[in-house]
């Protein structure tokens, strides 16, 4: 067997530590998950903490939306998929990805807008959206979907799922540090 080259096609030193190991992806679920942990290298493990999105996803309500992580005024939201959701609407653009399951998504173009220009988070809107359907999607595991600006959505999955949204911490952004996150 000749030796492992780099992308010059020179000879690559041979690797060593847990570069030389053998990996197994795992994936997580509703139904399969570990509470998984983090490995400080050359730090202070009481700077970090940490939660598993499969876990707080489990024992949320439907359409619940948890942060799991935080940058200044940006979230990302554990979200429970089951059933259907109501209709919501946001004025900045967010993003779904889909981590479990499978999760139809209606969208609607608003004929008005519900929300100003700078509200942050997505909001409920009562009753059906009045505006121009603009289609659905089927996302499944993996993948992500778009949800603009100023268009109203809703989700459907008939199994239970996980969502996490990428979003704007917003007046249903449910804070739980304390119970899911955990620390070293």
């Amino acid at each position: 067997m000749p030796a492992p080259t780099d992308l010059r096609g020179t000879e690559a030193p041979q690797l060593r530590g847990k570069e030389a190991e053998s990996y197994t992806t795992r994936f997580g679920s509703l139904d399969g998950f570990e509470r998984g942990g983090v490995e400080i290298i050359n730090d202070d493990p009481r700077h970090y903490a940490f939660s598993n999105v499969f876990a707080v996803a489990s024992s949320a309500k439907p359409y619940e939306k948890v942060a799991v992580g935080k940058n200044m005024e940006y979230v990302l939201e554990a979200v429970r998929a089951e059933g259907v959701s109501s209709w919501r609407t946001c004025a900045h653009d967010e993003f779904a990805l889909v981590l479990d399951g499978a999760v139809e998504i209606k969208l609607v173009k608003l004929a008005e807008p519900v929300l100003p220009a700078d509200a942050s988070g997505s909001v409920e809107v009562s009753g059906e959206p009045d505006g121009t359907y603009m289609g659905r999607i089927v996302a499944r595991r993996g993948h992500q979907v778009l949800l603009p600006a100023g268009a109203a959505y809703r989700f459907f999955a008939e199994q239970p799922g996980v969502i996490l949204m990428q979003t704007i911490a917003g007046p249903d952004t449910v804070y739980r540090w304390a119970e899911i996150c955990q620390s070293l």
